[in-house]
């Protein structure tokens, strides 16, 4: 059996799963995301490792839960991307990290589009860089503070940050250096690229993306800390978006997934690592633990974090959901909404910090749940756009808390018109584990029986995906007068 990790931005969690598919209940613990003034969202690391202890202790205990004659062989983490987590050579934050949600950077980005920085950079690696991403954050600091550079050794992410205060090693999941300066189809960085974003002088804070199936190993303080085995093998990475695609069972070329969580992340199996946002340099390519596929992604800014907000505003609980949408029609009574609620606006399927949202087409007849509605509704229309754009042509999994939805899902089968095969349990840590094991050498049957029980199907219905295709126009044309504005 495994344990596995999912560092999430607000949230931690760690469970049990064995071979055949079977998980004990996962345990969670909370860290802070700090909102500063400049739109600046930052995290403390010793905090976030603290959590992780915490959920991994916990999750260590059950297991004889699952198998007390069975060994627990590693630990495999996953989390949150993009960002920056500066440390020094003994793993020390050199002060808070930098969220994926920061948005200090927006000016220098906006400089990049303008004189073509962007487009180069996205054109060599297939990165469309948005203000939370590596690049333009490093360059906000190499500006602005760049004692910060000067005392750290490196500048990496979430999951390698947390790994190198357990192993010690300098390294970073090929899945995470993909964003922005990574050659993935030669696992190298591209020079060039970094000389472009000005940032050569600091090339030497990037650790080397470990090869595929590399482990390190649990040193003896970390394995006190975490009660688990000294010398345990530690799998660190993919980030959470592929390990939660492949942990929904993407594994053909032209197969999709949807994880319709804080963020919408939209991604797509590919055999080759060219870019696929065309003029918009949106999205990106990330490499993965296996020879040969790709992922093609399109991780947009709000997904469940906008409905959140339009529930909080409205006093209505997250348990009355699928009440509320029964309740509206297809279009939500003439309601319609643009989703874009991040205060550093949108990054997939195009990019702008000044992107925001909107409601349309209210009346005193107008209610709650054509509110709720409409933005439900849009969210999966920006969901299909992001599908679109990857060239999507195979079947569509989805995860995350907004799949637990029944009413939802449906919106979101109607709009794709196609049906949508949901997993609601742990994904991210499925795909870490399976990972895991692939590096130790063992193969898993993810036919068996424990690995597919979660999983269901969302069928579209007809009548919606009639509908909803005139919709979907109408979205496309609201939008892009909408970018006009802006």
């Amino acid at each position: 059996m495994i344990v596995g990790v999912d560092v999430g931005t607000s949230v931690t969690k760690a469970q049990l799963i064995a071979r055949d598919g079977r998980t004990t209940p996962p345990h969670e613990a909370r860290s802070t995301v700090y909102t500063l003034p400049g739109n600046r969202v930052e995290q403390d690391l010793d905090e976030v490792v603290g959590t992780v202890i915490t959920v991994v202790r916990a999750a260590a205990a059950d297991a004889a839960q699952l198998d007390p004659n069975e060994p627990i062989e590693a630990l495999a983490l996953t989390g949150q991307g993009d960002g920056l987590w500066l440390r020094d050579a003994e793993g020390r934050s050199v002060g808070r990290a930098l969220s994926w949600m920061d948005g200090r950077a927006a000016g220098i980005l906006d400089g990049w589009a303008a004189d073509g920085t962007a487009r180069k950079v996205y054109e060599r690696t297939g990165a469309g860089m948005f203000p939370g991403s590596a690049g333009p954050l490093l360059a906000h600091l190499a500006a602005h503070e760049p004692e910060r550079l000067e005392a750290a050794d490196v500048a990496g992410y979430c999951v390698d940050a947390i790994a190198q205060r357990f192993t010690g090693e300098r390294t970073v999941d090929a899945s995470d250096a993909s964003v922005p300066f990574l050659d993935v189809a030669a696992r190298t960085y591209d020079e060039t690229a970094l000389e472009l974003c000005g940032l050569t002088r600091w090339r030497h804070l990037l650790a080397e993306p470990a090869a595929p199936g590399a482990l390190s190993r649990l040193l003896p303080k970390a394995a006190a800390e975490l009660g688990l085995p000294e010398g345990l093998p530690v799998s660190a990475g993919p980030f959470d978006i592929p390990a939660c695609g492949f942990g929904s069972g993407l594994s053909e070329p032209g197969q999709g997934n949807l994880i319709i969580g804080t963020t919408l992340a939209c991604q797509v199996l590919s055999e080759d690592a060219t870019p696929a946002g065309g003029k918009e340099s949106a999205g990106m390519v990330l490499a993965t633990p296996y020879e040969g596929r790709y992922l093609k992604v399109m991780p947009a800014m709000i997904g469940t974090a906008g409905l959140d907000w339009l529930l909080k505003l409205l006093a209505v609980r997250i348990e009355e959901l699928d009440a509320l949408l029964a309740q509206s029609p297809y279009g939500a009574g003439g309601v319609t909404a643009l989703p874009f609620l991040s205060t550093s606006g949108e990054r997939a399927p195009f990019v702008d910090a000044r992107a925001r949202g909107r409601l349309d087409g209210l009346s005193p007849l107008t209610g709650r749940a054509d509110l709720v509605r409409a933005l439900c509704e849009s969210v999966a229309y920006s969901a299909r756009h992001c599908l679109e754009t990857l060239g999507v042509s195979g079947a569509v999994t989805a995860s995350g808390g907004g799949a637990r939805s029944g009413e939802w899902g449906r919106i979101f089968a109607g709009v794709l018109g196609r049906d949508l095969h949901v997993r609601e349990d742990a994904v991210g840590i499925r795909g870490a584990a399976r990972v895991a094991w692939s590096a130790l050498g063992v193969g898993i049957d993810t036919s068996a029986a424990e690995w597919q029980t979660a999983a269901r199907t969302v069928r579209a219905d007809p009548e919606a995906v009639t509908f909803y295709e005139a919709g979907y126009e109408a979205y496309l044309r609201t939008l892009a007068a909408a970018r006009e504005s802006w």
